[in-house]
């Protein structure tokens, strides 16, 4: 039996992720030679070995991991808002786990192990928690946009008050450094904590996803389906919170990935939003690993921030969406 297009599909573009995450860990910084990157194979305890499985590799996995929950949050988003411009920080979830972040370095608890990380995902959480009720309770998109836009709102704003009250300039720098995004030193035990709810969430999303598929034929008919659509609404709120949470957790605040990944397999899987969540996945995972890279790779005196090169890149992008669909409004 041939494959089916979805199938040839995901199968390409796993490929492709696993040549993009084989150029980031045999590239850095550092250049190694073919006999070195053999002896990295063959004796796990040399220097080579060292860079490359547990320098470059886990933070590789670390982006994947981050770019395919942010992918997979976006296409849920946009599927159950029906808002082709909705990404996963459309709910207000991005800014509180940010917040949570910032209020513990501002505290002086950013030595304490794991404090920064658990307190992004508690932020993110809280936020996910009265979104799945509200998602439970009402089911226009609009009344889940709304609130938000409000939610990302003061987050935003409690963020900037901590800047704004950071009690030295060393505290400053760190919540500005998280802020802008990256997964440099990041190790496996940090990977496979942020796994955990990473996993979670997107079992919820991919849960919901006959839901999303439904909710395209409209709410009446989507209420008529026989499906619990209350209850997969709020799974897929729920699941894009976890999946959002932990990706900030372990990367800080990244833009744009979960806006574009969806877009650029949208029209591959006929605007199915069902269809749309595994591609979007592998795809968000894609853009965030050859992201890193670019950030390890592009010459300056000091790294580049990985939410600081997603922002280049993806800003023009949302600037063509934005147009697309301000064309399709106006048709």
């Amino acid at each position: 039996m041939k494959p089916g297009p979805d199938s040839r599909l995901i199968l390409a573009l796993t490929g492709f992720l696993a040549a993009v995450s084989a150029l980031a860990i045999g590239l850095g910084e550092t250049s190694l030679s073919s006999t070195q990157y053999h002896q990295a194979f063959i004796d796990m305890s040399s220097a080579p070995a060292q860079i490359l499985w547990f320098i470059r590799a886990p933070r590789a996995v670390a982006a994947a991991l981050v770019g395919s929950a942010l992918g997979l949050a976006g296409a849920v988003m946009q599927g159950l808002l029906r808002n082709p411009l909705a990404d996963p920080g459309v709910l207000g979830v991005s800014a509180t786990s940010a917040l949570g972040a910032a209020l513990v370095i501002a505290l002086g608890l950013a030595a304490t192990p794991w404090a920064v990380q658990i307190a992004a995902l508690g932020g993110a959480l809280v936020a996910g928690v009265l979104l799945t009720l509200l998602a439970a309770r009402l089911a226009e998109p609009q009344t889940l946009i709304l609130f938000g836009v409000a939610l990302s709102s003061l987050g935003g704003a409690a963020t900037a008050l901590v800047f704004n009250l950071s009690p030295s300039p060393v505290a400053t720098a760190e919540i500005l450094s998280w802020l802008l995004g990256s997964v440099a030193n990041r190790d496996w035990l940090a990977v496979g904590v942020a796994a955990v709810p990473a996993v979670a969430g997107a079992v919820l999303c991919l849960w919901s996803a006959q839901a999303l598929r439904m909710l395209t034929l409209g709410e009446e008919t989507a209420a008529l389906s026989g499906l619990r659509m209350a209850s997969l609404r709020a799974a897929a709120v729920a699941g894009a919170a976890l999946l959002t949470g932990a990706a900030v957790a372990l990367a800080g605040v990244i833009g744009f990935v979960g806006l574009a990944a969806p877009h650029l397999v949208r029209g591959r899987v006929s605007d199915d939003p069902a269809r749309t969540l595994i591609p979007s996945t592998i795809v968000g995972a894609i853009l965030l690993v050859a992201a890193d890279l670019a950030a390890r790779m592009i010459p300056s005196s000091e790294e580049l921030k990985l939410g600081v090169v997603t922002a280049l890149f993806g800003a023009p992008l949302f600037a063509m969406v934005s147009w697309r669909a301000a064309r399709s409004w106006r048709g």
